[in-house]
């Protein structure tokens, strides 16, 4: 039997036998059986009921072949009729009979007569009086009388279960939860064990986890007097498992059962090689097993119980390393909004960075700065981020944009800092200058109001939601661990500032991919003397203001060489357009004005004339180092000195990557080249102290791609810098794309959003190109990608593939880049997933 023929309940069924359970008498109709019921083609009942004995009572349960596809309600006490009623009654007791037959009729009247539920509204609770209210309400309903015969009981039970499956409602459903349109239902047709009856009778559920935490302790409940999964429904009634100090457990109550019990769930985890959880039944004290289903688990339990697992000799690292989805590890690297607690949603936007944060809504960066101060979490809300909010961003908890898609600067800055963050929430009404915000159902929220950002789901939540915190424990590191022994490219993170790079070196990143540098101009002591350069009318004035900055550069670079130990260092030059460091409003110019002591009109036209029709276009990155040459220059020199300052006696050197950004000629690149080892000569001389560094360029630009083998000689390292370069690829708006995305994917249009999920078609073969030309070249040339992509599976499946040397992520990204990789490396040496996970009970347990 197998799970893709009959499904995973039948299969786990199958295995419990053969593992000698105690399970009720089984027979498993096979899927394409079922279609056949569902067309109308019944099977033999006679024979199907002959193996149950002459009065069976029965269940029919779902079996699919995937738990998570979902399925009709099982159907319990199948045979019950007004015969055995009358034989139960005597053997069990009037009362108990009666709520088995009661249990029957109405469960029967649901699913398989479809009358409404509301029907037995005002069936009376006790169970004598109201089975005769519920046989009475039936009739009345289906004008006959209830039927008697098990075998049109059972058919009819199988009928109507198999209808449902293929029914356009059910299909829709587990078509939603990932399911191909032919996806097959089994079914189970069980001996019933009662629950219900003489001596200790009743049902339960145990696992030896904890669903939440994947903590080894006995969880679940036990309901004496009852069937299936009641005891989860139980209220007051239900019992614990394991002596507790709150109330009676069943390890009091049947000592005998309790240790049977745990007993058979131990030895289901080391034979199905999964943590499982047992439906029981105990009957007169005899204890049945009736399913054993994968223990349903959050991401942190799924860590833990995979180590276990592999730990304890069950099952090899390598199918630990599968078990866990890596997008997965999100959950334990941010705080998030509690699954079980009730969600007040008001509006959608995109899921920028992943994690929750709750706060109250401020709308500029000053007011962030000062909530922080007071200590005051707060959200950030923006109709979209500029790098004049990045030390706003840092003050804030969370950030709400009203435009902007996956790669926009909030999205960006957002995940690199580890900031849940929700962008192009465009069905909301900012209104900035009034400080509130209309939603979509008509709820305003001012300035001061709280609300929760829930940046892995995209939504925008009232009030403060109750969270739960990150959870880096032991199982999670030694994942990690087992990961790093396996993957077979490097991960690098994207890192700006020392704390970035600290969280770097807490993810065991093997390096900086990318250091952008320009984040660092807009502290407070630096931005004004930025813009005393951007105002300076000569080069050698430019200079001169620029020689305050280098210090602080110098710092900058020092800082990130000692944190990262001998690890490359990758630092982008300057990249954007300087109008970015310009006040936009009247305000703001007379600010400047008065702090440069100029005349505000002179003021307002220079920053007019930096003025661009398309800034991503325009005068930035390897362009301004051309035509404001002074920046690169002050650049090249604070790392050089930081490069020797940083390079400690003993130890290996510091080697630094320089990246030219923005690159689409091979004279481009000489004219910098030429310029940065100018640079470093001098400080040579004047140190009289030698280094050694590194140049390589940022592909950004569709030309660069394609003239890679011209570049390549140049230089040492050519980095891919996908977010762009998917937005000049396509001609799209990476900030405003958001807008109509989700209609283009719904629509087919494109399969996924090209700015979260590397185009392998278009993009990727910019990028196959630019690297065989540029290994043809320069065949030691260093190929990685630095964009968003990088810490995407997809995006490092693809750069395995095509060669590349690294990966480059936002810090918070690298751990499931780690495990990305590591996945990838065991299905190339196993062959695929599948072979891994063969015998993997979470795809054919049900």
């Amino acid at each position: 039997m197998q799970a893709d023929t009959h499904g995973g309940r039948a299969k786990c069924l199958q295995r419990l036998v053969r593992l000698d359970l105690p399970v009720p008498r089984t027979i498993a109709l096979s899927f394409d059986a079922v279609h056949r019921i569902a067309a109308g083609e019944m099977p033999d009942m006679a024979a199907l009921l002959a193996p149950f004995g002459a009065t069976p009572l029965l269940c029919v349960r779902p079996s699919s072949e995937d738990p998570d596809w979902g399925g009709p309600n099982a159907v319990l006490n199948i045979g019950m009729n007004d015969a055995r009623y009358l034989d139960l009654s005597e053997q069990i007791g009037k009362q108990a009979a009666s709520d088995i037959y009661l249990r029957f009729v109405q469960s029967y009247a649901i699913h398989v007569a479809r009358l409404d539920p509301d029907v037995f509204e005002e069936v009376a609770p006790d169970p004598v009086q109201g089975l005769g209210e519920a046989l009475r309400a039936y009739e009345d309903e289906t004008d006959e009388a209830f039927p008697q015969d098990p075998a049109v009981q059972l058919g009819q039970v199988l009928r109507s279960m198999a209808r449902a499956w293929e029914g356009t409602t059910a299909r829709l459903l587990r078509q939603a939860k990932g399911a191909p349109k032919d996806a097959g239902l089994g079914l189970v047709v069980q001996q019933l064990a009662l629950g219900i009856g003489p001596g200790e009778s009743g049902s339960g559920v145990m696992q030896l986890v904890d669903s939440r935490t994947g903590a080894q302790q006995i969880t679940g409940r036990y309901l004496s007097q009852s069937q299936g999964r009641d005891a989860l429904r139980g209220g007051e009634d239900s019992i614990f498992l394991t002596r507790d100090p709150r109330g009676p457990s069943l390890e009091e109550l049947a000592p005998d059962a309790f240790a049977e019990i745990r007993a058979h769930t131990r030895l289901m985890r080391e034979k199905l090689r999964e943590e499982m959880q047992t439906e029981f039944t105990i009957e007169d004290g005899k204890v049945w097993i009736l399913d054993g289903i994968r223990v349903a688990r959050n991401a942190r339990a799924a860590v833990a119980i995979a180590v276990a697992l592999a730990e304890d000799g069950i099952i090899p690292r390598e199918e630990a390393l599968m078990r866990v989805e890596p997008r997965a590890l999100n959950e334990l690297l941010h705080r998030q909004v509690d699954p079980e607690a009730p969600r007040d949603i008001l509006a959608h936007g995109i899921a920028a960075s992943p994690g929750a944060a709750s706060g109250k809504v401020v709308f500029t960066a000053a007011e962030a700065q000062a909530a922080a101060a007071r200590g005051e979490p707060c959200v950030l809300v923006r109709r979209e981020t500029s790098p004049e909010d990045i030390r706003g961003m840092h003050a804030a908890s969370a950030i709400l944009t009203e435009r902007g898609g996956i790669t926009s600067h909030a999205a960006v800055i957002g995940r690199g800092i580890g900031l849940p963050c929700v962008v192009g929430a465009s069905d909301i009404r900012f209104q900035t200058r009034r400080k509130m915000l209309t939603m979509p159902g008509g709820q305003v929220i001012r300035a001061g109001e709280t609300i929760t950002v829930d940046g892995t789901n995209g939504e925008v939540l009232a009030g403060e939601a109750p969270l739960l915190e990150a959870a880096r424990d032991a199982a999670f590191q030694t994942l990690m661990s087992w990961a790093d022994e396996t993957r077979d490219i490097a991960v690098r993170a994207n890192a700006d500032t020392p704390a970035d790079a600290e969280l770097a070196r807490n993810f065991n990143a093997r390096g900086i991919g990318l250091c952008r540098t320009e984040h660092m101009f807009f502290e407070a002591d630096r931005l004004t003397v930025m813009r005393e350069m951007i105002f300076a009318d000569t080069s050698e004035d430019r200079a001169a203001v620029l020689e305050r900055l280098l210090p602080m550069q110098r710092a900058d670079f020092a800082d990130l060489f000692r944190i990262m130990q001998g690890q490359p260092v990758c630092i982008r030059l300057f990249d954007p357009p300087l109008h970015e460091f310009l006040p936009a409003d009247r305000a703001g110019h007379l600010q400047l004005a008065e702090a440069l002591d100029m005349p505000v009109s002179d003021v307002t036209r220079r920053v007019e004339a930096l003025g661009e029709y398309n800034p991503m276009l325009g005068m930035r990155g390897v362009r301004l180092g051309i035509t404001v040459p002074e920046i690169y220059d002050m650049q090249a020199r604070a790392i050089f000195e930081a490069t020797l300052e940083a390079s400690r006696e003993g130890e290996a050197p510091v080697v630094p990557e320089i990246m030219i950004p923005l690159v689409s000629a091979r004279r481009e690149v000489e004219i910098v080249k030429t310029r940065i080892d100018a640079v470093a000569a001098a400080v040579r001389n004047e140190r009289q102290r030698d280094f050694a560094y590194r140049l390589g360029v940022m592909v950004e630009t569709p030309r660069a791609a394609l003239r890679a083998g011209e570049i390549a000689p140049l230089v040492s390292f050519l980095s891919f810098g996908t977010n762009d370069l998917t937005q000049m690829t396509y001609g799209l708006s990476r900030d405003d794309a958001g807008r109509f995305m989700s209609a283009y994917v719904q629509q087919g249009v494109f399969p996924e959003d090209p700015f979260h999920v590397l185009d392998t078609d278009g993009v990727g073969e910019l990028l196959r190109i630019g690297a065989e030309r540029g290994r043809a070249a320069n065949p030691d040339i260093v190929l990685s990608i630095c964009g968003e992509h990088g810490g995407n599976p997809e995006s490092i499946s693809f750069c395995r593939d095509a060669g590349f040397t690294y990966v480059s992520c936002s810090p918070f990204r690298v751990p499931v880049a780690r495990l990305a990789a590591a996945q990838l490396s065991v299905r190339d040496r196993i062959g695929t997933p599948e072979a891994v996970l063969a015998q993997d009970p979470s795809r054919s347990v049900g």
